[in-house]
């Protein structure tokens, strides 16, 4: 492992034009992540570019550096970093005419290498947590900005702290970017209290189609409800963490229909046993042992009856 440090950070000392990039409808990790790297390689002296396929959700636009990231790829690099994705098609069209990573940086269990170099940590609660570990032994300092879209990534992919993987190592790295001066209370709000209209309404729609059945509870959002609610991305709006607290049930799903013939499907473990993750994999996705998603071509009504089905043979197998 110390070769493996060594080696990144001489790759990332001795590159003078550095991409980076993460998966498509980024979260607070994806994006936090990507911009930390970014500006504390660009405090470093490099020129840096920063990509995400579908650009910056308008919820994450207060973060620093955020105007800086661009939806395509442009000019020649000497390293291609990906953080927080655990498969190279995650990346959507980030990477489109560019060869595979350099550098991968991931905590998900599902993670194969797909990089030359991949740091691989699935012990940590978020790619952000990965960084605040090695950014300072690879020469890279955190500065206050870089402090906020860190505790970003460890607030939205803990839920403010609140999942089972959040460990004291976690809370005393809060603590220390706290020391830094960042404004968690705000950076709570923005990234997992606050809502718009649009994506309330979009809520309502789902939660009315709410089901409970076989230990599992699940609720669906179509094109026609976001078109109805005026909800302009192709998520759950983070429904998936409503549905999650429901009581009495094993595993959470939300289904998102993404056109008439895809749907992406979202899991969530509610007891400590639960392994979701299984689950993804059979379907060609992947994530945490609590948290993890898929996209499956089909009609929505096919793809739900298939995926209920592989979750309800999985609960009844003994754990």
């Amino acid at each position: 492992m110390n070769d493996l440090h060594e080696e990144i950070k001489s790759r990332l000392h001795a590159a003078e034009r550095i991409l980076i990039v993460s998966h498509i409808r980024p979260d607070g990790d994806a994006i936090g992540s990507t911009l930390a790297l970014g500006l504390a390689l660009l405090d470093a002296g490099k020129q840096v570019q920063m990509t995400l396929a579908d650009g910056v959700p308008a919820g994450f636009r207060h973060l620093p550096g955020s105007e800086r990231i661009q939806t395509k790829a442009e000019g020649q690099f000497d390293l291609i970093v990906t953080v927080d994705c655990s498969d190279p098609k995650r990346v959507g069209s980030a990477l489109d005419g560019y060869p595979s990573p350099d550098l991968v940086i991931d905590h998900h269990i599902t993670t194969e290498p797909f990089g030359t170099l991949n740091l691989i940590e699935p012990d940590a609660v978020a790619t952000a947590s990965i960084l605040i570990r090695h950014m300072p032994g690879w020469g890279l300092t955190i500065t206050p900005a870089i402090a906020s879209n860190l505790m970003t990534g460890l607030v939205t992919d803990t839920l403010g702290f609140r999942t089972s993987n959040t460990t004291p190592e976690s809370l005393r790295q809060a603590a220390n970017l706290l020391e830094l001066g960042v404004d968690m209370s705000n950076l709570y709000f923005r990234s997992l209290v606050r809502r718009t209209f649009a994506g309330a309404k979009y809520w309502g729609a789902g939660l009315s189609n709410l089901q409970r059945a076989n230990g599992i509870v699940w609720c669906t959002l179509t094109l026609a409800d976001r078109e109805a609610a005026g909800y302009n991305s192709n998520d759950d709006a983070d429904l998936i963490n409503i549905v999650s607290s429901i009581d009495d049930a094993d595993i959470a799903l939300m289904f998102v229909e993404q056109s008439p013939q895809r749907t992406k499907i979202s899991w969530r473990g509610l007891k400590p046993h639960i392994d979701v993750s299984q689950i993804a994999r059979q379907f060609g996705g992947g994530g945490h042992r609590a948290a993890s998603g898929a996209e499956v071509n089909g009609r929505l009504s096919e793809v739900q009856e298939k995926i209920l089905a592989a979750t309800r043979k999985y609960l009844n197998q003994p754990h």
